[in-house]
């Protein structure tokens, strides 16, 4: 007998949160934190209005799921201080994540309908989440308070 081969995912990974529910990351978008930067440097001004850009554009790709916004890691280097405060970094990366998984209401039909969140984190690479070695604070999301379940009918592309 011959094995099957492995059915693919249409999803670029999956994450098994600490909870124990499995997300599929479904869309990644990748950003460097400070490459549309206008003259000036990294400071809490900047990175609050980078983080805001991001918010906002996360809630026009996909307003039928709510967005979740996983605290960034800030850093202070020690450099000299400029008009708007010390410098303050950000990781490298900025990522703007839509996860699907199986619906919230155990009623809901898991062919039609399944719950969403797009998720807004930072990491140091471009690199996609790993399965098995996924950031902490990306598996700690709380899928059931955050998620919102939706229809699939009308939404052939996902959230």
């Amino acid at each position: 007998m011959h094995d099957r081969p492995r059915v693919p995912t249409l999803s670029l990974t999956r994450i098994v949160l600490s909870c124990g529910r499995s997300v599929e990351l479904t869309e990644l978008r990748l950003t460097p934190t400070y490459g549309d930067m206008p003259a000036g440097y990294p400071c809490r001004p900047v990175n609050d209005l980078r983080i805001r850009a991001l918010l906002h554009t996360a809630a026009g790709l996909s307003p039928t799921v709510p967005v979740h916004l996983i605290p960034p890691p800030r850093e202070y280097p020690d450099q000299y201080a400029g008009a708007f405060g010390p410098v303050e970094t950000l990781p490298r990366v900025a990522c703007l994540g839509r996860f699907s998984s199986m619906p919230l209401a155990p009623a809901k039909d898991p062919v039609a309908h399944r719950s969403g969140l797009t998720v807004i984190w930072f990491q140091p690479t471009t690199r996609v989440p790993d399965p098995y070695d996924a950031d902490p604070a990306l598996r700690q999301v709380d899928w059931t308070s955050l998620a919102q379940d939706y229809e699939l009918e009308g939404m052939p592309y996902g959230p």
